[in-house]
């Protein structure tokens, strides 16, 4: 048993950290739990100036890769000679917090949080909460969206912050914006309404079909747009088949190229991804396909674009009919359609 911790639940009693003083934050898993992670570690930056610290995965680390989030990152590859040199690195670091930023229990992180020393180790209010000195009440999933629950975080540091204001943070590259460019100048002569149609989710039970896929094309290519096919590199087969040379094809060599892509459209169609959320940061508008199976959480939808999407509550897409998402789908494009056209005339 890893119950080592007297749980206190005294919100007041955390220490004023300062310019000097040392947090670590733990959040491993996919890029977009880094990602909606990151409105709460630049609140902590900026308000209390501390030196900020990440535990991440090989998956998500770079995601914190920027001096407005974080000063170190230290990543976690998941085996047990690995976690015993961890303990010892940040025991050796002496943190003045230790943060699991977690939603679930996770086996690792409860492992890491027994055997690692602090005065101040926090988490939410779940099944491994003896662990933690302090805990961060957790809002109702089904509720809040998930980056309010993050922030509930920022209470315990009297953190005041202005949601209006907040939102994802993630800078792509110079050179990552300037292959976009040249990717953009070279497949379209000029300046339209710009629609990228990403097909990509990770996972066969978010891909939505050829068949569809290309019946939008067909459809969108009605309007005077430029269209854009997006993919990751293991999807450019459907992407080849679904385009029929009608679309250029942009495919993800490098996460952060499909990022520096994001801030150039006028409107993304994407299942649920990660990538919803990099639009969040650009204030890039959505329409989503979400897959909302035996779960009563709400959906993780870009917390500050104009939003909408069909969800199904089957475990994959396969029965979304063209149909349904051509209902919702159309009166929300030709409304953004038009307003570009009539700011551009």
């Amino acid at each position: 048993m890893l119950l080592f911790f007297k749980k206190r639940s005294t919100s007041n009693s955390i220490p004023k950290f300062n310019k000097d003083s040392k947090i670590l934050f733990i959040r491993l898993n996919r890029i977009g739990d880094a990602l909606v992670t990151t409105p709460l570690l630049k609140e902590i930056k900026e308000q209390i100036g501390c030196k900020v610290y990440v535990l991440a995965s090989v998956n998500n680390y770079f995601i914190f890769d920027n001096p407005k989030l974080t000063d170190e990152i230290i990543t976690f590859r998941k085996n047990f000679k690995e976690i015993s040199s961890l303990i010892k690195l940040i025991n050796k670091i002496g943190f003045d917090a230790i943060i699991d930023l977690h939603d679930d229990v996770s086996s690792t992180v409860s492992y890491l949080m027994a055997f690692t020393k602090s005065d101040y180790k926090i988490g939410l209010n779940k099944n491994n909460d003896k662990l933690f000195t302090h805990i961060v009440d957790k809002l109702d999933p089904a509720k809040f969206h998930i980056i309010d629950r993050v922030l509930e975080f920022g209470k315990l540091f009297n953190i005041r912050t202005d949601i209006s204001s907040t939102n994802i943070v993630y800078a792509p590259r110079i050179n990552s914006l300037q292959k976009v460019e040249s990717f953009l100048e070279k497949h379209f002569t000029s300046k339209k309404f710009l629609l990228g149609l990403n097909i990509s989710a990770g996972h066969d039970a978010r891909f939505w079909g050829i068949q569809n896929y290309t019946k939008l094309i067909n459809e969108l290519l009605n309007y005077d747009i430029n269209l854009l096919l997006m993919c990751i590199a293991s999807d450019i087969k459907n992407a080849v088949d679904i385009s029929q040379r009608k679309i250029p094809i942009f495919y993800r060599p490098a996460f952060d190229e499909f990022a520096a892509m994001i801030p150039k459209l006028n409107l993304l169609f994407t299942p649920d991804t990660s990538i919803v959320h990099l639009a969040s940061a650009f204030k890039i508008p959505v329409f989503g396909l979400y897959v909302k199976y035996k779960t009563k959480d709400k959906i993780w939808s870009p917390y500050k674009s104009q939003f909408d999407y069909v969800l199904t509550e089957e475990p994959t897409l396969h029965n979304v009919t063209f149909e349904s998402v051509k209902e919702k789908f159309t009166p929300f494009f030709e409304k953004l359609y038009y307003e570009f056209a009539n700011k551009n005339m």
